[in-house]
């Protein structure tokens, strides 16, 4: 690799690297890398938060390195707050593994399924005995895992913390043992965990691993990370009209940012795209479609952001019904229990307040009777982009 290369893949869309020199030097060695990315098969879904981190594993094994993919199917069942400051509620191994092949059909959306080696931690955990968690615990202090910003706040505001949640990085930290890992990827949430099985290879023996940390997406709503609870997520399973309109809806000041920790848009463009925006040359609608495309393009291919394209500017800008428009469910109920019962709207009090607020058409014309009962054949339009057909 040149030092160009080297600069562009430690560089572009990434937080910190712990050691940048050491991970310069291994990259110049040509040996071939161990990459872990372990996952939390708490919840199936991958949204583009988590494409930041899936984009630089891609990056690394088109250069010969090798993806390590963990399913974290023991803590899974511990929960990590990792900033939430709120525990998960421990898995069945029925729901744990169903998570997990939604996530990895995802998951190999981005990254070559071919070039990844995949390794549940119940290969080692399954043989774990207590006395060897005993050593394992013995290895760390209370001292040092009340360092961890999460930890230290709840302590200090006088707040539970489960034994369980302390045992959560020192089993993270194993998985790097296990698999002798050389550089761990993620987000900058999880760096103290990263750090801890830095620091437990060192005392076994084995080469520190790096920590590769990439920046936290924020989401649709501008302020807060990316989060399926939080609904200001976009899914990369969605659909790619979905995912089109869900862009569309992005603050213009995360624009470029999108663009740099989406995309491949080059780092001159990005920079033309910068000053047309600082100086109002460039529309940021136009930006938004290209980056659109861009997303889509990843995920599916460029027809489909095409398609995607034409089905927002129609439906959307032109305010047309769309071509296709996806059945519902049988008709003769209320507004409101028809919105809920087909995912127009979470709950009752949700799809109540989107009548509410007239953001609900029946036939092309706003329907704000909770109460009206839907017929055969009526198109359905709940906010801008989402349609559908009583049957």
């Amino acid at each position: 690799m040149t030092n160009l290369d080297i600069d562009y893949v430690l560089k572009r869309g990434v937080a910190e690297i712990i050691v940048e020199e050491e991970m310069r030097a291994l990259l110049r060695s040509g040996k071939k890398l161990r990459l872990k990315e372990g996952f939390d098969p708490s919840f199936p879904d991958i949204h583009l938060g988590h494409m930041v981190a899936l984009r630089k594993l891609r990056q690394f094994q088109e250069l010969g390195h090798q993806i390590v993919l963990i399913v974290a199917d023991w803590t899974a069942q511990i929960g990590d707050p990792s900033g939430m400051s709120v525990t998960r509620p421990m898995l069945t191994l029925e729901q744990v593994k169903a998570n997990a092949q939604t996530y990895m059909q995802q998951f190999f959306k981005i990254v070559d399924k071919k070039k990844t080696e995949i390794r549940w931690q119940s290969e080692w955990f399954g043989k774990f005995t207590l006395t060897d968690i005993i050593q394992l615990t013995s290895k760390f202090t209370v001292a040092q895992f009340l360092a961890r910003d999460d930890f230290s706040a709840r302590y200090k505001a006088e707040k539970p913390i489960a034994i369980t949640e302390l045992l959560y990085p020192l089993l993270v930290a194993y998985d790097s043992v296990a698999i002798k890992a050389d550089v761990e990827f993620g987000g900058t949430d999880q760096k103290f965990n990263f750090l801890v099985g830095r620091e437990l290879q060192s005392m076994v023996g084995q080469p520190p691993q790096q920590c590769f940390m990439v920046p936290l997406l924020v989401g649709t709503d501008g302020s807060q990370k990316m989060s399926k609870s939080l609904g200001n997520y976009i899914g990369v399973a969605e659909t790619p009209e979905q995912i089109y309109g869900k862009v569309m809806s992005v603050p213009d000041s995360l624009i470029i940012n999108y663009f740099e920790l989406l995309t491949d848009v080059p780092d001159e463009e990005l920079e033309q795209f910068k000053k047309g925006l600082d100086n109002t040359t460039a529309n940021p609608m136009t930006l938004k479609k290209r980056l659109a495309r861009e997303i889509i393009a990843q995920l599916y291919d460029r027809k489909a952001a095409a398609e995607a394209e034409g089905h927002f500017e129609r439906t959307v800008q032109r305010k047309e019904v769309p071509e296709k428009i996806a059945l519902g469910t049988k008709s003769g109920k209320s507004l409101q229990d028809y919105l809920v019962e087909n995912q127009l709207a979470k709950s009752k009090s949700e799809a109540r307040r989107l009548i509410d607020q007239g953001g609900v058409y029946i036939n092309d014309k706003r329907e704000k009777d909770v109460n009206y009962i839907v017929q055969k054949d009526d198109i359905i339009r709940a906010g801008k982009r989402r349609y559908i057909k009583s049957t």
